[in-house]
């Protein structure tokens, strides 16, 4: 009687303990790609997701962490994909920063790089 009951208990701890796997949205693609260099300012910022996600933050940064504007033309209802159309921007290094919840309700934030060449 006593295996039997250690086997169940050891089976539960087992059961109880594993963590479901759960996969969180990820970024499938940029536009502009991560690195780009550009010879002007780009048409819109796109952003592609394999799963629906809301963004609640974008923000396009000089090197010098200069925030520069850009008309958002997404909502913050969860979609697969986000696109933002920027001002014209001059020579130089910019990254995009954006943060959003994931379809599980996971917080999610990443960026990506691109640079416009004189």
């Amino acid at each position: 009687m006593n295996r039997k009951l250690s086997s169940i208990l050891a089976a539960a701890a087992i059961f109880l303990s594993a963590t479901p796997l759960v996969a969180h949205s990820e970024k499938k693609g940029t536009t502009p790609a991560d690195g780009a260099q550009l010879t002007e300012t780009p048409e819109m910022i796109h952003m592609v997701f394999d799963d629906p996600m809301r963004i609640t933050m974008v923000r396009l940064l000089k090197a010098d962490g200069t925030e520069m504007p850009m008309e958002r033309g997404t909502g913050l209802e969860p979609s697969l994909e986000f696109h933002a159309e920027p001002a014209p921007l001059a020579p130089g290094s910019y990254t995009v920063e954006w943060r959003g919840l994931a379809s599980d309700g996971h917080a999610m934030q990443g960026s990506f790089s691109f640079e416009i060449a004189d």
